[in-house]
């Protein structure tokens, strides 16, 4: 049984899928977009979003108006971050645009960073195919919901 067992392991040991992951999750932040099948874009999409998030928690421009002791722990903050990150891509200009671009982009999206669509299947070995890509368009927060007025049968 596979209880709280989660992820794919795709028949590869697991040296083999982390390197698989480290290289179309770089891939991915470089291009902007990838073909794969749908299984790996839907397992390199719970790795992207995570480190993007580790990007976004530690935005470059947080560091301006900090001094003493508190640019310190920020400054210690974003090297964690980054060496976090650096588990997962491998290219330091990818890295370095994941830093600074895309936390910035998604600085005000809640999550959601990546957009999966079904593309067909492969002529070789009928594989079902997909297209991850990175989301561009802006993010519009939805209001939030106002406390519901208690009704007088509530009241009573």
């Amino acid at each position: 049984m596979r209880h709280l067992k989660s992820g794919r392991k795709f028949g590869i040991d697991s040296s083999h899928r982390d390197a698989m992951f480290r290289n179309l999750v770089t891939s991915l932040m470089e291009h902007g977009e990838i073909r794969t099948t749908e299984a790996k874009a839907k397992e390199l999409r719970r790795v992207a979003e995570r480190v993007i998030t580790y990007a976004k928690k530690v935005p470059h421009a947080s560091l301006a108006g900090l001094e003493g002791a508190e640019l310190a722990e920020a400054k210690a903050r974003r090297v964690h971050a980054v060496r976090l990150a650096r588990r997962y891509i491998t290219n330091r200009d990818v890295l370095q645009r994941v830093f600074s671009e895309y936390s910035d982009r998604y600085a005000t999206r809640p999550g959601g960073y990546t957009r999966i669509l079904k593309l067909g299947r492969r002529p070789g070995d009928n594989a079902p195919m997909a297209l991850i890509q990175l989301v561009t368009e802006p993010c519009e927060p939805k209001a939030k919901r106002a406390a519901e007025a208690p009704t007088d049968a509530a009241a009573e």
